[in-house]
């Protein structure tokens, strides 16, 4: 039997939330649920752009001192 190396893999949770959604039937546990979940994002987010500076960065100082 084959082994599907999509299996092995983590799966990412699926964020279900919708930007503009109408938040009034939440209740407050699945709001707080919810800015976990874009907080958590947000971060996700930040960490990318600081990767991107950081190869940015080291890319440009590469290529200035060539």
């Amino acid at each position: 039997m084959a082994i599907d190396l999509d299996e092995l893999e983590p799966r990412k949770p699926k964020l279900d939330i919708v930007l503009g959604e109408d938040l009034s039937a939440l209740s407050a546990h699945e709001l707080d649920k919810r800015i976990a979940a874009l907080e958590t994002e947000i971060a996700r987010a930040k960490d990318a752009l600081r990767s991107r500076a950081t190869t940015k960065s080291a890319a440009d100082a590469f290529f200035k001192r060539g």
